[in-house]
């Protein structure tokens, strides 16, 4: 039975619970309360009545010195006798105004001290009457005055006091409880509100959105709801940040799925068809034979240049123990002279300019890293650009960082591609770039490295003239 209210108790909604907590908090201070008055005026009536008796038996007494008997009635239900006290045993002195049992009279002028003034107060039932209080005194040296007063009366009081504080306290207790709650519920309306806030997240489909369409709104509460509302909005907040960058990740991750099938996919035919041919040409036409394995070889090289750029990216964007660097002194003006005669060797067709102050710029670096990085940026100005177009590469140094500009007069990247041209496999001109053997990968290699080394790739571009601006500290540590 425990165990089931228990349980029933734990499925109450919260307000209810509370107000059921403070109705039985009022509960106890009530009976608390009700105890002490009931104690307090319960006293309060017996000492009266008490202070009455002694009152009416000063009178009596001298009535009983002077007649022997208390001629004088008392109150209506007061009985009053009079007794001769002889070796213990208390004698009734006649006539007198006494119940037909008189054995609680008698037992209390029995027991009076032997002392001067002394008198006594008992509470005694008698037969047929009810519950007396006796009071008995000395009138004179053995005669004993013995006075009951019926606490009926007393006892009426106590009861319809006790009657009209169980009404009251119920009353109240019960319009407590029934306010209490009204209250509680509009207190506790914010986490209603918060908790249905929770189950719409609950049955937001996640999929396919980034964003969550739900917030905790309203100003109600006082300040510790309205913190309660804020960290739950901000909680919310970051949820979103989460859910964009994993939307975000997911998408670029499919697109990545996707460009690197199809980019490996083309090589990946070639090689088969070459291999087809080749297989034909052994058989049938010696002579071609080195002409489909160079063919064969050049796709090879291909499909490896391109797998080597995906696992440099995914071991940059990985963010592994060991980074892909190898870092050393080196002179970045003598790396970009170093890019731009390699440059010059294999683009004939582009006049390229070096710029650069008498002194070197030494940096921590990985050499071999950043000369990728010129190499792709010379390349991608060189593929883009028709014959003849002036390329120009400059080094300088600047706010405490070192600068490498690679800029070419050509017709420019459109606005619209310019905010994805450092994503992995997109082509400002698909068709053209891939071509010229350009597998989309080039500047994202580049950004990642540059990255890597804590600088950043920066490009404007406008028709005539387009530049990739490199940042790297100068104070550049492991």
């Amino acid at each position: 039975m425990i165990s089931r209210l228990r349980e029933t108790y734990r499925r109450l909604r919260l307000g209810t619970r509370l107000a059921l907590g403070m109705g039985v908090l009022s509960l106890v201070v009530f009976a608390v309360v009700g105890t002490a008055l009931t104690t307090y005026m319960r006293d309060y009536l017996d000492r009266q009545l008490g202070e009455q008796m002694k009152l009416v038996q000063i009178a009596q007494s001298k009535d009983a010195q002077t007649h022997g008997t208390v001629q004088q009635k008392p109150y209506y239900g007061w009985f009053t006798a009079v007794y001769d006290l002889s070796d213990g045993t208390a004698v009734l002195r006649k006539p007198a105004d006494v119940p037909a049992d008189t054995a609680a009279l008698a037992a209390a002028a029995q027991t009076l001290p032997d002392v001067t003034s002394a008198h006594t107060l008992r509470n005694a039932s008698i037969d047929g009457q009810g519950t007396y209080k006796l009071r008995a005194c000395e009138v004179e040296p053995g005669v004993v005055l013995v006075t009951a007063a019926p606490m009926e009366d007393l006892q009426n009081t106590m009861r319809q006091l006790i009657t009209v504080q169980v009404v009251a306290f119920a009353l109240a207790l019960l319009g407590l409880v029934v306010s209490g709650r009204a209250v509680l519920r509009r207190g506790l309306r914010p986490f209603s509100d918060m908790a249905h806030t929770a189950r719409g997240i609950t049955s937001h489909n996640l999929t396919g959105s980034a964003r969550l369409a739900v917030r905790a709104g309203g100003g109600r509460g006082g300040p510790e709801v309205e913190e309660l509302r804020t960290a739950f909005n901000t909680m919310l907040e970051h949820i979103d940040d989460s859910l964009a960058v994993r939307t975000e990740a997911e998408q670029r991750l499919r697109r990545f799925v996707a460009d690197a099938s199809h980019e490996l996919r083309t090589p990946l035919m070639s090689v088969r068809g070459y291999a087809d041919l080749f297989q034909y040409a052994a058989a049938n036409e010696p002579e071609e034979r080195e002409k489909h394995l160079a063919r064969l070889r050049a796709e090879a090289a291909r499909m490896g240049v391109l797998l080597d750029d995906l696992l440099l990216l995914a071991r940059l964007d990985a963010g592994e123990v060991e980074a892909p660097l190898r870092l050393v002194d080196a002179d970045l003006v003598e790396l970009a002279r170093e890019a731009a005669d390699a440059f010059r060797a294999g683009r004939p067709d582009h006049a390229l300019s070096v710029t650069a102050g008498p002194d070197p710029v030494r940096l921590r670096l990985d050499p071999l890293r950043i000369r990728q990085v010129l190499d792709n940026l010379l390349t991608n100005a060189a593929v883009h650009t028709p014959p003849g177009t002036k390329v120009c590469l400059d080094v300088s140094v600047a706010g405490g960082t070192a600068q490498v500009r690679v800029t070419d007069s050509g017709p420019g990247i459109p606005a619209a591609d310019q905010e994805r041209v450092f994503d992995r496999f997109y082509r400002v001109d698909k068709a053209r770039s891939r071509d010229r053997g350009g597998s989309g990968l080039g500047l994202a290699v580049a950004r990642s490295l540059v990255r890597a080394h804590g600088g950043t790739v920066e490009l404007t571009s406008r028709p005539g003239s387009t530049a990739f601006t490199i940042r790297m500290p100068l104070a550049r540590t492991d």
